[in-house]
């Protein structure tokens, strides 16, 4: 299991203003909410965690530049979610890392997200922007059918 909750006065997100500067109240929420769980996410595709930081980072950035559009979405979650699975798949492949690959199918990030971050379904829902029990039958769905990989 990866780090599940880093806390957010450690080295990688010390200085955000200096990082992401002049962001939305909003938006600097957002971070504070949701980085700790992009970069789980990112360290099960990039094991050094400096890598997993700046693949979150890169994510942020981009989110921030359509900030409004996010926020005028249907599911800004969903939307922002997209995005850093987006970066992840980008960054990844142009890394070259081995392994595992991470344009994986939306139940197998669920199955991540749950058997190897560690996150619980409410968690998992207002990461991705579902509801819970979408992301709980989900869930039951990806373990019957693949339920010897995770």
């Amino acid at each position: 299991m990866t780090d599940r909750h880093v806390p957010a006065a450690d080295s990688a997100s010390a200085d955000r203003s200096a990082e992401l500067p002049h962001v939305s109240v909003e938006f600097a929420a957002f971070c504070e909410l949701h980085e700790p769980r992009y970069r789980s996410y990112a360290r099960v595709w990039f094991q050094e965690p400096a890598a997993a930081h700046q693949v979150v980072r890169t994510a942020l950035h981009a989110i921030a530049s359509v900030w409004p559009t996010v926020l005028e979405s249907p599911n800004p979650a969903a939307a922002a979610w997209q995005i850093l699975r987006d970066t992840v798949t980008e960054q990844h492949a142009t890394a070259g890392a081995e392994g595992l690959r991470p344009d994986v199918d939306g139940d197998e990030d669920l199955a991540i997200l749950h058997y190897v971050v560690g996150l619980a379904t409410p968690e998992i829902a207002d990461v991705m922007g579902g509801d819970t029990a979408s992301i709980t039958s989900q869930l039951r769905q990806t373990h019957r059918r693949r339920g010897t990989d995770w």
